[in-house]
């Protein structure tokens, strides 16, 4: 693929650098995720110990993904990320199947349910009625792909803006809801499962479900790995360093809902940041939440963005999609202005068929399963391909890919359990790929 690429007259530009690359972790990963997750996490374990270990373990699995995945994302730094990785380990099929599911149901519905997000906390917050949820919805996703349209350092800029925005407020809550006295004891030790729940290993897997779509994202920097001027330093150094500090900010930011709420008016409320900020700040508070989760879903948005579209372009870079010859052309910024436009047709489309649960479910379910291919792939290259060039290993090597690869498994099973509908959609979905790819090969 990298020769093909290097060929090619469309060429990407490297212009990005360690500091957005860590922007865009953090600021893809952080959005709506840490604010309207929290219901779902209370909601499903039932208890402030679990609540709080589950946002603990899914940082852990995340971090042990990270360090995992960024081993393939540093020894092969190609526009196209996962793609690159499951051809590599696996073949053109499994790639392709990835690259399918990630065109048609990952970015599109992570883009979509953001969107749905935005719009709803707009309307709520100038009091407007819920059919203008849709349209408000769709300016935005508007906006964000004009501004990727400018370019990769642009976008790359606007996302580290983004970050430092949105961190205000979180910070905000944190330094001040930790001087608050609070109302309820807070600790992890001993965990247990609250009551109706269904015991602890289905507490444990709703409330790391709803974790891990607030902590997902990490992995897709190594889309932009052939944009970066170094990404055998600045790849691992971006995904490692992004989602500790992010595990962090989790962290304490739940620490402060749940001891400034008791758990029984965290589980199943959206609101939950706003009512602990009134508590915070008083009714100020409210509105002041709102316009942080509005800066964090518009830079979520932001990153989802530029690097959703690079896929059709990469896929379309071998001639593996319907139309490839429309989705590699590039605008004068050097952007495949094509594939964005395609993207941003999908998620407006997605945002009139499901709601924000639907879509984050489904598309939590499918993404795992190619992650879990990918940390196997890091097993398997190891012994396929010793002579590859590692810049970067992953360390305590096997433990910590066993430890994603294990975490992921838990992950796919407990969501077959809780959500078959919804997993079968997505896996239909992903399997349609195969009809597509079979009439390319052909056509080839």
């Amino acid at each position: 693929m990298s020769e093909e690429v290097g060929k090619n007259p469309n060429q990407l530009k490297r212009t990005m650098t360690l500091i957005p690359a860590i922007s865009t972790v953090m600021g893809t990963v952080i959005g709506a995720g840490v604010f309207f997750k929290a219901s779902a996490v209370a909601q499903g374990t039932g208890s402030t110990s679990m609540a709080m270990f589950a946002w603990l373990f899914g940082g852990l699995i995340s971090i042990a993904a990270g360090l995992t995945g960024a081993e393939l994302a540093a020894a092969l730094p190609e526009t196209g990320g996962m793609l690159v990785y499951i051809e590599r380990a696996y073949g053109k099929l499994p790639s392709y199947l990835l690259g399918w599911a990630q065109v048609i149901i990952y970015f599109p519905a992570s883009i979509a349910a953001k969107g749905i997000i935005f719009g709803t906390q707009v309307v709520n917050l100038f009091h407007l009625g819920m059919n203008a949820v849709v349209p408000v919805g769709v300016i935005a996703l508007l906006s964000v792909t004009g501004i990727n349209f400018l370019g990769s350092k642009v976008a790359g800029q606007f996302q580290a803006i983004t970050l430092f925005c949105k961190l205000i407020p979180l910070a905000l809550i944190i330094i001040f809801g930790l001087l608050q006295p609070g109302g309820v004891a807070v600790s992890i030790l001993p965990v247990h499962a609250g009551a109706g729940t269904g015991g602890f290993a289905t507490a444990m897997g709703a409330g790391l479900l709803a974790t891990m779509y607030a902590y997902d994202g990490w992995i897709h920097v190594g889309n932009i790995a052939g944009e970066m001027k170094n990404p055998s330093r600045d790849l691992p150094r971006a995904i490692a360093g992004g989602l500790i500090g992010i595990m962090v900010i989790y962290l304490l930011v739940n620490f402060v809902f749940l001891h400034t709420l008791p758990i029984h008016a965290i589980a199943g409320n959206e609101n939950t940041p706003m009512d602990a900020a009134n508590i915070i700040f008083g009714d100020l508070g409210g509105k002041l939440v709102t316009i942080g989760i509005l800066v964090s879903i518009y830079g979520t948005l932001n990153g989802y963005t530029m690097t959703g579209m690079r896929l059709p372009y990469a896929m379309a870079m071998e001639n593996s999609l319907p139309f490839s010859k429309y989705f590699v052309k590039l605008n004068r910024f050097q952007i495949p202005y094509i594939a964005g436009l395609f993207q941003l047709a999908l998620s407006i489309l997605l945002m009139f068929q499901g709601g924000f649960d639907q879509l984050t479910d489904m598309l939590i379910f499918v993404i795992w399963l190619f992650y879990i291919l990918v940390f196997i792939a890091v097993i398997r290259l190891r012994h396929t391909e010793p002579e590859l060039a590692r810049p970067y290993k992953v360390p305590l090597y096997p433990w910590i890919p066993l430890i994603a690869i294990l975490g992921g498994v838990f992950i796919v099973v407990m969501t077959l359990i809780s959500q078959f509908s919804l997993a079968m959609i997505g896996l239909g979905l992903t399997l349609l790929g195969l009809p597509i790819y079979f009439y390319m090969q052909h056509k080839k």
